[in-house]
């Protein structure tokens, strides 16, 4: 994953280097505005190729964590050695597992643009909801406070306390809780991967 990483950043650098060769070497003549406009194209398409890859990269890196969280479910030893929630029976950390994965599922179809802000904030309402997804935000609450501010996960963190904390105050209003989109907490940037 690093090294496709690498490789795109690389092709990125090396279309701008020939960008600027193709400038200097077609800098007189009428057949100079069609040239640049065909290389322009060619370095928005390798824009979105890397774009693409990266995109595939957070998918894998997903899939990694997954079957991860899946062997965990199935043998509570391996749920040991990676939790970081003391005091769970097996059944309780399997369902921390699980609420996480949930969260996370939610996370990258949002990153990987299945679902925009505002069906993220639905899905994450509806989530809420739920008694085990409350406690496992309780109980990682320290594991968000290590997240950059402007990361797109600590916008969503404090999106999902928002709504936490207004559903408590008012269960029967459970659909109009949370922050509206134009508080600012709309996110622009990928973040690292699911929380805990």
């Amino acid at each position: 994953m690093a090294t496709q990483k690498r490789a795109a950043r690389s092709i990125g650098s090396a279309a701008t280097a020939g960008l600027g060769l193709m400038r200097a070497l077609f800098a007189r003549g009428p057949r100079r505005r069609r040239q640049e406009e065909i290389l322009a194209e060619l370095l928005q398409q390798l824009t979105l190729m890397t774009d693409e890859i990266h995109r595939a990269n957070v998918i894998q890196q997903y899939r990694l964590t997954v079957d991860q969280m899946d062997r965990m479910v199935d043998d509570p030893s391996l749920a040991d050695t990676a939790s970081t929630l003391p005091g769970l029976s097996k059944g309780r950390r399997r369902q921390m597992i699980f609420a996480n994965r949930q969260y996370g599922n939610l996370l990258l179809a949002h990153r990987v643009g299945v679902c925009d802000w505002d069906e993220l904030l639905g899905h994450l309402r509806v989530l809420c909801r739920n008694e085990i997804f409350a406690e496992y935000w309780d109980r990682t609450v320290e594991h968000r406070r290590s997240l950059p501010a402007d990361s797109m996960e600590a916008r969503v963190g404090a999106a999902v306390d928002v709504m936490l904390e207004e559903l408590a105050d008012d269960p029967d209003e459970w659909w109009i809780v949370g922050p509206a989109p134009a508080a600012g907490l709309r996110p622009d940037e990928p973040s690292a991967g699911p929380v805990a």
